[in-house]
């Protein structure tokens, strides 16, 4: 069954990834999540994880200007855009699971090597 399910991957998912490079202002916020990422301890939740994840998120060029998006303290939301980035970056694809759930499952040393690789491509 593994086999079948690792040539499904490079026959038919590999083939459809599309890795993009960030902007200068999303590498920033790369490295930004990277380092918030970086100080989580190895075990934490995945709703501690998509918290920094939102956080990060909370900034510009990817807070939400349109006021329609705010979380349960009140705070403003995060702009579609830097899930979309986070996706088309990282996993070369438009959309994507929770990233903070795929950071617990994946790990956050994976997660942060991963995001170095990133900029790397691009560097």
């Amino acid at each position: 069954l593994v086999r079948y399910a690792i040539h499904y991957f490079r026959d038919f998912v590999l083939p459809q990834k599309r890795f993009r490079e960030p902007s200068e202002s999303e590498r920033a916020a790369l490295l930004d999540l990277r380092d918030a990422l970086a100080q989580l301890p190895a075990d934490a939740s995945a709703e501690d994880i998509q918290q920094v994840v939102y956080e990060v998120g909370r900034r510009e060029p990817f807070l939400d200007k349109t006021g329609k998006i705010k979380t349960k303290d009140g705070k403003p939301g995060v702009a579609l855009d830097w899930f979309n980035m986070l996706y088309q970056v990282l996993l070369g694809q438009e959309k994507g699971p929770r990233f903070g759930s795929f950071v617990a499952l994946y790990g956050l040393n994976n997660t942060i090597d991963m995001i170095d690789g990133a900029l790397a491509r691009s560097a």
